[in-house]
C-alpha cells in the first residue's frame, strides 16, 4: 500500500461506561490512521449517553442485548478501512500496541495477525480458570487444524478488510474467536502471532462477562467448524 491505510477499529460493547471515554481517548491518541466503530449491544448504562457525545466516531447500536458476535459483525458491515482490527472496551488490550499488530499486514506479509497475550508465558493476574481455557482452547486448535496458535481467544485479530468481508459469520455472543480462526485456517491462510506486552486481565469483579459455558461454546464451534462450512 502506498498511501497509510485505513484502519477500521470495531469496538463491540455492552455497559461499559467506566472505561469507555477513557478507551475513545487512547484509540484517537494512537499512532495510526483509523475509524472507530462503536457498536453499543443494547447497553442499559450510560454508554448510549457518552456515545451521544462523540462526533468523530461511527457509533452504532443494538435496541436488544444480541451479543458480542452479532456486534463485530454489524461493525464489519459499516467498517471501510483496509484493515479490520477488533478492541474491547474494557482497556484489557492497550490501543498503543495496534500499530506493533497490524504492522505484518501494513507491510503485505500477512493476511491475519493475532496479538498474543502468552509468547511470555500466562499472564500475571488472568483467573485460574481463564488460564485453563486458554490452554485447552489452544490445543483444540493444535489437535483440530495442526496449527501452533498460542493464543486462540485474543481480542486483538487483525485482517486485511477484504478477506474478512469474504467469510461469512454465524457467530452471536463470544463464538466469533473460534469460528474466524476455524474458516481462516481451513482456508489455508496462515495466522501471524505478535507478543503483547500490555495487557491487563480483568476480573469477573470488574466486569469481565465472559462465562465458563462460552469455552464450552468455543471448543464446539472449533469442532463444528472443522468438519463443516
Amino acid at each position: 500500500m502506498h498511501r497509510e491505510p485505513l484502519v477500521s477499529v470495531i469496538v463491540p460493547l455492552y455497559n461499559e461506561e467506566a472505561t469507555l471515554v477513557e478507551l475513545l481517548e487512547r484509540l484517537r491518541r494512537a499512532p495510526f490512521r483509523k475509524e472507530i466503530i462503536v457498536v453499543d449491544d443494547g447497553s442499559t448504562d450510560k454508554t448510549p449517553d457518552i456515545l451521544a457525545e462523540q462526533t468523530d466516531i461511527v457509533a452504532l447500536r443494538h435496541e436488544r442485548n444480541r451479543g458480542k458476535g452479532a456486534a463485530i459483525r454489524t461493525g464489519i458491515a459499516y467498517a471501510t478501512g483496509d484493515i479490520i482490527i477488533i478492541q474491547d472496551a474494557d482497556l484489557e488490550y492497550d490501543p498503543d500496541e495496534i500499530p506493533r499488530v497490524i504492522e505484518p499486514i501494513v507491510r503485505g506479509e500477512a493476511q491475519v495477525v493475532y496479538g498474543s497475550r502468552f509468547f511470555q508465558g500466562l499472564p500475571k493476574g488472568m483467573p485460574f480458570l481463564n488460564k485453563i481455557a486458554n490452554v485447552v482452547l489452544v490445543w483444540a486448535v493444535r489437535l483440530l487444524f495442526w496449527y501452533p496458535l498460542t493464543d486462540e481467544a485474543t481480542c486483538y485479530k487483525a485482517f486485511r478488510a477484504d478477506l474478512l468481508r469474504s467469510i461469512t459469520l454465524r457467530c452471536r455472543r463470544f463464538e466469533f474467536c473460534p469460528e474466524v480462526t476455524a474458516k481462516i485456517l481451513k482456508r489455508g491462510i496462515p495466522i501471524r502471532e505478535v507478543a503483547l506486552h500490555n495487557y491487563r486481565p480483568r476480573t469477573k469483579r470488574e466486569g469481565k462477562k465472559i462465562r465458563w459455558t462460552d469455552g464450552l461454546e468455543a471448543i464446539w464451534t472449533l469442532v463444528k467448524y472443522r468438519f463443516r462450512d
